[in-house]
């Protein structure tokens, strides 16, 4: 996935992102980090086709990003801050319902969502209301979620805020295991030791991005 030169602003107001570029392939692991306000949020919607840059571009797949429906597409798969779950579902109706809208038959959306629940230590939650979980189980299930649709291109931001050590350490290898499966996997995140496993590292200050590590 490729950003070039990409400004991003709300509305009339000042650009949050300004002037950024990176590139991920598929197979590496890119952590976005820098202080809260920075724009890392801002970075993944845009990556995501949530927002439209103002000036610059993002492509996926060598064609130049549309809007959140080509992304889907191009099998970019999001999971947001707020984890964006369904309270009214299950944990595991939450799965299904995203798995079949990707188009994936009801037997296999079954099996995937049980694989990947149990990936994550929840097989126990799979019938439980969303509003039931802890917010770390919450957190789980998206990134369940997010996993199941095996995407080419994996925006997370930041998954591990609500979870404990071990946990935190099953996430990040999994997102590690999703770059050997050949996805490009990018995540935003306040967490050193995460950003130094990883292949790069995107610095935003102010909109600003700098590559201070590259792989």
């Amino acid at each position: 996935m490729v950003v070039d030169g990409v400004f991003v602003a709300y509305g009339d107001g000042e650009p949050v992102l300004r002037d950024v570029s990176v590139t991920v392939e598929p197979g590496q692991v890119l952590a976005v980090t820098g202080p809260s306000g920075a724009g890392k949020t801002t970075l993944l919607w845009t990556m995501a086709g949530i927002l439209r840059p103002s000036a610059g571009k993002v492509e996926v797949a060598g064609e130049p990003l549309r809007d959140r429906d080509h992304a889907v597409a191009r099998k970019v798969v999001l999971v947001p801050q707020d984890n964006g779950l369904a309270a009214i579902l299950t944990a595991g109706e939450n799965l299904q319902v995203a798995l079949i809208a990707a188009g994936v038959t009801p037997p296999d959306a079954r099996r995937l969502t049980a694989e990947s629940l149990e990936r994550l230590g929840l097989a126990q939650q799979t019938d439980q209301l969303v509003e039931e979980l802890s917010g770390g189980q919450q957190q789980r299930t998206a990134i369940a979620r997010g996993l199941a649709l095996a995407g080419d291109v994996l925006l997370a931001d930041e998954v591990t805020s609500e979870l404990d050590a071990a946990n935190r350490q099953r996430v990040l290898d999994l997102l590690h295991e999703e770059a050997a499966r050949g996805a490009a996997v990018l995540f935003a995140t306040h967490d050193p030791e995460a950003a130094a496993a990883c292949d790069l590292e995107l610095h935003l200050v102010d909109g600003q991005a700098e590559l201070v590590r590259a792989g």
